[in-house]
């Protein structure tokens, strides 16, 4: 048994600590609001993010930054991607020196371009050693509830990888490992602007010839940049890549997916931001996602076209019909 503290009690962290808390281990999740604290300790439900599924017994919650994470041999960050700065820097000076951090966000920083390891990084000055992400098809109701899922966890250092491994393999999840950390990290961040456009051609009623066609393009255009940045094009070809893409794209329950769908019956994007609390990553990364490509001098016409739409500088049917007009290529270029 490990004791770990999940920082962030939204729908992924915690499914995440329940995934946690199957495998044996003592799970502390912070959760911002107090009201959050008490479900979870007196009802045994977050009622808020995961109605309906009953937290294991080794599954607690705290208010108190400091006290969720004091003795903890990992670190679980599941905050969203664009509030992890702000978060990290009041939590650092009660991070136990030798704790594995542990990134579930998918995302880059708007200002910095930076990925969520770069972030931690910077913020706790850890090592390498010390810092992992888990990237795959999760779709947190349906690791809530249970239902077989696999993952990938990565960290430079191998050992720890497979620490990671072993800390979370639980009845209903199965990790592999991986020390491609840039690969999983962008083919998680970079899934969320291809179900964001997926969501659009289904909002826009067209059908699976043209979602496949998008998925296929979207996901050479990820492996595109993730080679530019230095990761293994292959770690795109799995769960971290296109089985996360996969599920993103194919499911209702993908926040981004449904997104782009009510961005195609067109929404603006204020308008479904009004709507919901649950955050879409990819609507505020896209951005980001867009700059690095830029800068990298990565053909990345989907993000660029998504983009667009988020902006209102252009609607979902348009972005389609610019897509397909473009000047035609070899499919390897």
């Amino acid at each position: 048994m490990s004791r770990v503290a999940v920082m962030g009690a939204g729908s992924w962290g915690t499914a995440f600590s329940i995934v946690l808390a199957d495998a044996g281990n003592d799970v502390t999740i912070w959760a911002r609001r107090e009201e959050v604290c008490r479900t979870i300790n007196q009802e045994r439900e977050n009622t808020d993010y995961l109605p309906g599924i009953e937290l294991p017994p080794a599954v607690s919650a705290t208010h108190d930054a400091a006290k969720a994470l004091a003795g903890a041999a990992f670190v679980v960050l599941a905050v969203p991607s664009q509030n992890l700065r702000d978060n990290l820097s009041a939590w650092v000076d009660h991070i136990p020196g030798d704790a594995v951090l542990v990134s579930l966000m998918k995302g880059v920083e708007l200002s910095t371009l930076k990925r969520m390891s770069e972030v931690i990084s910077e913020v706790t000055g850890a090592g390498p050693e010390r810092i992992a992400v888990v990237s795959g098809p999760n779709l947190a109701k349906e690791i809530a509830r249970r239902e077989p899922a696999a993952s990938v966890v990565a960290c430079e250092d191998e050992e720890v990888a497979k620490r990671l491994r072993e800390l979370c393999h639980s009845p209903a999840f199965r990790p592999y490992s991986s020390t491609d950390v840039i690969g999983c990290e962008l083919g998680g961040a970079y899934k969320n602007i291809i179900g964001l456009s997926v969501g659009m051609a289904v909002g826009l009623g067209f059908g699976d010839n043209t979602t496949a066609s998008v998925i296929t393009r979207g996901l050479a255009e990820t492996a595109r940049l993730a080679d530019a940045l230095g990761a293994d094009p292959m770690t795109l070809m799995g769960l971290a890549g296109l089985g996360d893409l996969v599920a993103t794209c194919s499911s209702p329950l993908s926040r981004n997916r449904t997104f782009g769908e009510k961005l195609g019956q067109g929404l603006t994007t204020e308008e479904i931001l009004a709507s919901t609390r649950q955050v879409a990553e990819g609507v505020k990364s896209c951005s980001s996602l867009l700059d690095l490509a830029n800068r990298t001098g990565v053909y990345a016409p989907i993000v660029e076209h998504v983009h667009a739409v988020i902006e209102g500088k252009m609607t979902a049917e348009e972005m389609l019909k610019s897509l397909i007009n473009r000047d035609t290529k070899a499919e390897r270029d």
